[in-house]
């Protein structure tokens, strides 16, 4: 089981910027600590970094990064492997067999 602690980001209000508002989450206390670590290492601290975040968000009305499940299909090793037997198949190598339809 992850280790959690609550971490507080105060962010400004998108409606009245002299406001601001409290978010409370539990995160991987690790997670935290190298996110920090990270951060400080930019000038930044964990609540500046967070506000940088959903100021992405609302302005581009999306995840500012890629968000994918690992499907092992799409996997780089597997990619490899399709595209090498499309390139033995263009070559004329391989079988022909016949559609299984349910």
């Amino acid at each position: 089981m992850l280790k959690t602690s609550p971490v507080l980001f105060i962010f400004r209000g998108v409606s009245d910027m002299a406001k601001l508002n409290t978010v409370t989450m539990r995160v991987d206390e690790n997670l935290v600590k190298q996110a920090e670590f990270l951060c400080e290492d930019m000038g930044l601290t964990l609540s500046t970094f967070y506000t940088m975040l959903l100021k992405a968000i609302v302005r581009t009305r999306s995840i500012p990064f890629k968000i994918q499940a690992n499907d092992p299909f799409y996997s780089e090793k597997n990619q490899e492997y399709l595209m090498g037997s499309i390139r033995e198949l263009e070559a004329g190598h391989g079988q022909e067999h016949e559609l299984i339809l349910n």
